[in-house]
């Protein structure tokens, strides 16, 4: 089972809500207890976590849990509702980054992720949920690349591509039926010009008999 998984097994899924994505991450900076130091009790991994619950109305939360190294089991620590985000500055609008920064109501927390491809991930994930459940005041989403907010978010990117293949499949029919087009012309034509063959050998046969 994945991290992700049991996070959400072990997490949410007791209190009736489900994950809708997760970041490992590290913080950029220092604190007392180092984030996968070697050696110490205190050595830990910290997931970012973004739950719903199933029942309606809709509440979303934004989870900080942590493993520490021994431990098969993870721990909520922090929460936080989507109405008390402020602000997710992605830090690099023009490039993959891992880092990103999270702004509360009372607290401020700066992170990397654990590869450029998680982070942009999560933003994704955490913008369609803004703008899906955020009904009076939504975030600020700020030096984030316009992939991960606008048309062409991960729906979308998955909408496209599904669409992308539909067009290829059907081009390939259309050039599939032109070319059986064409070779049932030749055959209508073979068989149009073998029939005025026959014809045209009965009509020499008769006027020798005759």
């Amino acid at each position: 089972m994945s991290a992700r998984s049991a996070i959400n097994k072990e997490i949410f899924a007791p209190h009736d809500e489900k994950m809708l994505g997760a970041v490992q991450v590290r913080r950029r900076t220092k604190k007392k207890i180092p984030f996968l130091a070697t050696g110490g009790q205190g050595d830990y991994m910290t997931y970012i976590c973004l739950s719903v619950t199933n029942k309606k109305p809709s509440h979303v939360s934004i989870t900080k849990v942590k493993q520490f190294e021994g431990s098969s089991s993870f721990i909520k620590r922090s929460q936080w509702t989507i109405e008390q985000l402020r602000q997710v500055n992605g830090i690099d609008p023009n490039r993959d980054c891992p880092e990103f920064d999270l702004m509360f109501e009372n607290a401020f927390d700066q992170w990397v992720a654990s590869s450029a491809g998680e982070k942009c991930t999560f933003v994704q994930i955490l913008h369609h949920t803004c703008q899906r459940y955020s009904a009076e005041r939504k975030p600020e989403f700020v030096n984030c690349q316009s992939k991960l907010l606008g048309g062409n978010s991960i729906l979308h990117c998955a909408a496209d591509s599904v669409t992308s293949a539909v067009q290829k499949a059907s081009q390939a029919l259309n050039e599939r039926g032109e070319r059986l087009g064409r070779a049932e012309e030749k055959t209508g034509d073979m068989m149009n010009s073998a029939e005025q063959f026959a014809v045209t050998a009965h009509k020499l046969a008769m006027k020798h008999k005759s």
